[in-house]
């Protein structure tokens, strides 16, 4: 399966122009477990829209709405809504028993039982009574679509979505298109799911879709390991790969009926009986120590790897779903600590092709692969890939963590620049952030711990990571910013090195890795007064005292080129920077840069926050000493041997560990 028989448009669900507007009136069929829960996720997204929560009884629905004032309080207590958005979210709901309700809803999402009788009795009614537009979904865990939606007069405007649980806090849902679903009902749902606040993943039809197949899979198999094991000694050694263990979370009648459904694949994927003979597990709470065998310890943690592997191999094999969505799904659907491909990679081939043969001769019948190891982890884990207009548009897709920048996200950015250099359809680039927040909060900060103390590896790190940014130096194509959102320390850096920058304008750069006994590694105190000299004194506040740089600001230095207040704006501004800059790329100047020059304070201060004297003296040295270099490569030379020395100062120490450990930092100690 081609990724555009899953996405119809493109994968970054923001870049989606959909056909319709946010509906303007919606409804929830079922009170009982997720379906409020799906509904709340819809309130605190669209609060000014109509919702109906619709149940059969009354009973369900009265308990819902003291669920959705339950998470609006607690919401004002995290601070995640004002007072004065209670009544706004918690109004314009009504809870019926009147389906005749329906009627002028733009959608509507059945989240009753997973009972295929049901749920296709309950569409039966719905289609009789809303508009032949409207869009009807079904929320299940598994069941096929086919047998949910074929006996509908208007099979085209249906489609399987699969909310994960909590689903009004959860990111995760599946869209699961089908034959007969129209394709801009598919690309509506993406989009419409991700202006939810989710992070849409599409998977082919089939049995449990693409990342139930790893959660169920495993719960059924933790009951067969019963005979050996206890549900205590599971759920600790789960937790090694999970945030929970599985007993306290598998729901055993759906387990079970889901992979009685997958028999139809393979016979042993067979449910263990004792999931009908027990009503609630004893298990753990999470972080419970237990003590473990050693050898039962081994033996869990094959039977954990061994299953899910042989889904995630079977998977790609399939194509069930696309690699990078099954890696990333795992993460934010599942609370996986690391992707499931991740965990493969951190392993190495050799270690999952012994896991997989002990599993084998244990469980024999499951998929194993059918290609070497390394060619199912040879894929971009961190960065989406569209293209518009001849423009490739790359985007970081990390919202877990602001976008936050790895070597390895380094490293899937500089490939695709290097692919697009050498397509001659390819007129530049766009470089974008995932999601309305940031553009990229900057780099994965537990990646500096292992250069503490240690030049050679802060010098590498920062060399390593700047790859990327060299390769745009002298790219022959137009890389342009859009800054979706925040950017901080290295995605100031990215944005800043691109040949252009467009912006919304509620985004803003900041380079604070002062208040963490860190340097701007990539070049940071290096390329910007290159770059723009005639704002130095404002350069001098961001690198050494964490001050921000307003959009506004951005503009009048030059730095931003355009703003706007709509993503498909951004995406269409960067793309005209791009035509713009054909044959015209603006390049770092080379020689000496007259700037002033930066002066450590006695007592360095950002807002409240006293500063490292020790880092800010390395920093003033480097910014000092590059702007009188005679090439930019010498300049960069002398900050990446400066990264080497921040490396080995103790208040980077420090710095990082405080960060880390969610404290105030104590420098000069």
């Amino acid at each position: 399966m081609a990724v555009k028989d899953l996405y119809p448009t493109f994968q970054n669900p923001y870049l989606i122009r959909p056909t319709r507007p946010i509906p303007e009136e919606m409804a929830v069929l079922g009170a009982g477990n997720i379906g409020p829960d799906i509904a709340y996720s819809f309130r605190l997204a669209f609060p000014e829209k109509k919702m109906y929560l619709v149940d059969v009884v009354e009973e369900p629905l009265e308990r819902a709405k003291k669920r959705f004032e339950g998470y609006a309080q607690k919401g004002v207590q995290r601070k995640k809504l004002r007072p004065e958005q209670v009544k706004t979210v918690l109004g314009n709901i009504e809870y019926t028993t009147d389906y005749d309700r329906l009627k002028n809803c733009d959608l509507v999402i059945e989240a009753a039982t997973e009972d295929l009788e049901m749920k296709k009795n309950i569409l039966t009614l719905v289609e009789s009574i809303v508009r032949e537009d409207t869009i009807i979904t079904s929320n299940t865990s598994g069941i096929l679509a086919d047998q949910i939606f074929s006996h509908l007069n208007h099979p085209e405007r249906t489609a399987n979505t699969h909310f994960f649980e909590p689903a009004w806090r959860s990111l995760g849902v599946e869209v699961i298109a089908w034959e007969r679903s129209d394709k801009e009902v598919i690309d509506y749902l993406l989009w419409l799911m991700a202006q939810n606040g989710k992070t849409p993943i599409a998977s082919k039809n089939v049995f449990s879709f693409l990342l139930n197949r790893l959660f169920e899979t495993w719960g059924n198999e933790t009951a067969w390991m019963l005979e050996r094991a206890t549900s205590r000694e599971i759920d600790y050694i789960s937790e090694e790969f999970l945030g929970m263990g599985p007993f306290g979370i598998v729901t055993n009648p759906l387990t079970y009926a889901s992979q009685a459904r997958r028999t139809a694949e393979r016979a042993v994927y067979a449910p263990s009986k004792i999931l009908l003979s027990v009503d609630k597990w004893v298990y753990n709470k999470p972080r419970t120590k237990v003590d473990v065998d050693t050898e039962i310890a081994e033996w869990i943690r094959m039977r954990f790897l061994g299953c899910v592997f042989s889904q995630a191999f079977d998977i790609a094999d399939r194509r069930i779903g696309t690699s990078a969505d099954l890696n990333f799904g795992s993460i934010v659907a599942l609370g996986y600590k690391k992707g499931i491909f991740d965990l493969m990679a951190d392993l190495g081939a050799e270690k999952v092709k012994d896991i997989m043969e002990k599993f084998d001769a244990e469980r024999p019948g499951f998929p194993q692969p059918t290609i070497p190891i390394e060619e199912y982890l040879d894929f971009s884990r961190d960065i989406l890939v569209d293209e518009m207009d001849g423009v490739r548009i790359l985007t970081i897709r990390r919202p877990q963590s602001a976008n936050a920048l790895s070597d390895h996200t380094c490293n899937e950015i500089l490939a695709e620049l290097k692919k697009g250099e050498a397509d001659s359809s390819v007129k530049g680039f766009v470089i974008t952030g995932y999601g309305p927040r940031a553009f990229c909060a900057g780099a994965d900060i537990g990646g500096f711990v292992a250069t503490f103390g240690d030049h050679k590896r802060g010098q590498a790190l920062s060399r390593g990571n700047s790859k990327v940014l060299e390769y745009i130096d002298r790219v022959d194509k137009p890389v342009v910013a859009a800054l979706n959102g925040l950017a901080m320390g290295g995605g100031t850096e990215l944005a800043i090195r691109c040949h252009s920058m467009v912006a919304m304008e509620k985004a803003f750069m900041q380079l604070p890795e002062i208040t963490l006994g860190m340097i701007p590694g990539m070049g940071g105190v290096v390329i910007p007064y290159r770059k723009w000299p005639h704002a130095a004194e404002k350069f001098h506040g961001m690198i050494g005292k964490a001050e921000r740089l307003t959009i506004k600001e951005a503009v009048e230095i030059g730095i931003v080129k355009k703003t706007v207040k709509t993503f498909p704006e951004l995406i269409n501004a960067a793309i005209a920077e791009v035509d713009r800059l054909q044959g015209n790329i603006p390049r770092i100047a080379e020689g000496p840069v007259d700037i002033p020059e930066f002066v450590v304070p006695e007592a360095p201060m950002a807002g409240d926050l006293p500063l490292s004297k020790e880092i800010l003296g390395i920093i003033g040295e480097i910014i000092n000493v590059a702007t009188k270099a005679e090439t930019l490569a010498e300049a960069l030379e002398i900050a990446y041997i400066g990264a080497g020395d921040i490396s080995c100062a103790a208040d980077c120490k420090e710095g990082v560990n405080a960060f880390l450990e969610k404290r105030r930092p104590e420098f000069g100690k």
